[in-house]
């Protein structure tokens, strides 16, 4: 990332609201340099899949609302079937995200943790990271893995040696501003100790703060970077 220029930044998020658990304060940051930042949510809900008519619409209403609460430049729904990732095939996913990513140009790619508990995370990070192959997708310099609290936490695997952050960003100035996007997602959110509340957002930013000397942060594994 160039902090003399404009990025193309491209949030990939298996999940509406994975955007604004793993790096909403550091994409508002980007926002508010004059970074491009572009949304992909690779999954959707359908009646198809057995959801209610109402709560597909309301997801919906929700995704417009974030959307212009963080003034994305664009939003890429692909709408693959949520929680059934791993039963589609990766070619699939990955034509799907690195169309985006290549018609975007985009420079910055924000990728959930691959061993979260959800399924779907391990897809789309396998997805997007074969969309950051140089030979294929020149535009691409960074690869930034993020956390997702309710996920990356509860992942179980004993193979597994947990999310070791190595980037921090400082996010006090965009903590509330985070918070209170994430309040969007109605139907995502509880009364602590649930792990998608108000308190634990506020705990974890913290907590990454207190790691990188600030009052709150974002941290994030750095899997790739040409300089």
């Amino acid at each position: 990332m160039s902090p003399s220029k404009r990025n193309i930044i491209a949030c990939i998020a298996p999940h509406p609201d994975d955007e604004t658990l793993g790096c909403g304060g550091t994409l508002l940051k980007h926002l508010a340099a004059g970074d491009e930042v572009h949304w992909i949510i690779v999954t959707g809900i359908s009646t198809a899949i057995g959801f209610a008519a109402e709560r597909v619409e309301s997801r919906r209403l929700e995704i417009e609302a974030v959307a212009r609460a963080y003034g994305f430049a664009s939003v890429h729904a692909l709408d693959f079937p949520t929680m059934r990732l791993d039963s589609l095939p990766m070619l699939d996913l990955v034509g799907a995200i690195g169309d985006r990513v290549r018609a975007l140009g985009a420079e910055v790619l924000y990728v959930p943790y691959r061993n979260d508990a959800h399924s779907d995370h391990a897809a789309v990070f396998d997805a997007a990271v074969a969309c950051a192959k140089t030979f294929r997708y020149p535009s691409v310099r960074t690869v930034l893995a993020y956390e997702t609290l309710s996920e990356t936490e509860f992942g179980l695997k004993p193979e597994d040696g947990g999310f070791r952050p190595n980037v921090f960003v400082d996010i006090a100035g965009y903590l509330e501003q985070k918070i209170d996007i994430m309040g969007l997602y109605v139907g995502e959110m509880a009364p602590f100790p649930f792990p998608r509340s108000d308190v634990a957002l506020r705990a974890q930013a913290q907590l990454r703060g207190s790691q990188a000397g600030t009052t709150a942060a974002e941290a994030f594994m750095l899997l790739k970077e040409i300089r």
